[in-house]
């Protein structure tokens, strides 16, 4: 068993929680969203996340607007909308149970 691949599914499968809990506060452009996941230890390539802010935006979970840069090319926004307010609220007390639920399982001796 490869533990590396293991090890990626379990962050994958994080990862949609993640970005939608970076976005929680303030409206991000993709740079700043992999930063943070970055700076939080949590491993990720700019050629996953790519997808998943357009399955998300298309879910409904995450709008966008352009906005111009005076260091580049013009930056893409993304914001939840508030189905996706909706949506992260159940990822959180989901996310608690499962947590919950693991430490209660991992910590048993």
């Amino acid at each position: 068993m490869n533990i590396e691949n293991t090890k990626a599914q379990m962050r994958k499968g994080v990862l949609e929680f993640c970005i939608l809990s970076v976005l929680k506060e303030k409206e991000a452009y993709t740079s700043e969203i992999l930063d943070t996941l970055k700076n939080a230890k949590l491993l990720v390539v700019e050629g996953t996340v790519y997808p998943l802010l357009t399955r998300l935006k298309n879910d409904g979970l995450l709008n966008y607007r352009w906005e111009e840069s005076t260091s580049g090319p013009p930056r893409k926004y993304y914001e939840l909308t508030e189905l996706g307010k909706t949506f992260l609220n159940e990822l959180n007390s989901t996310w608690t149970e499962l947590s919950d639920a693991v430490n209660i399982i991992t910590n048993q001796k």
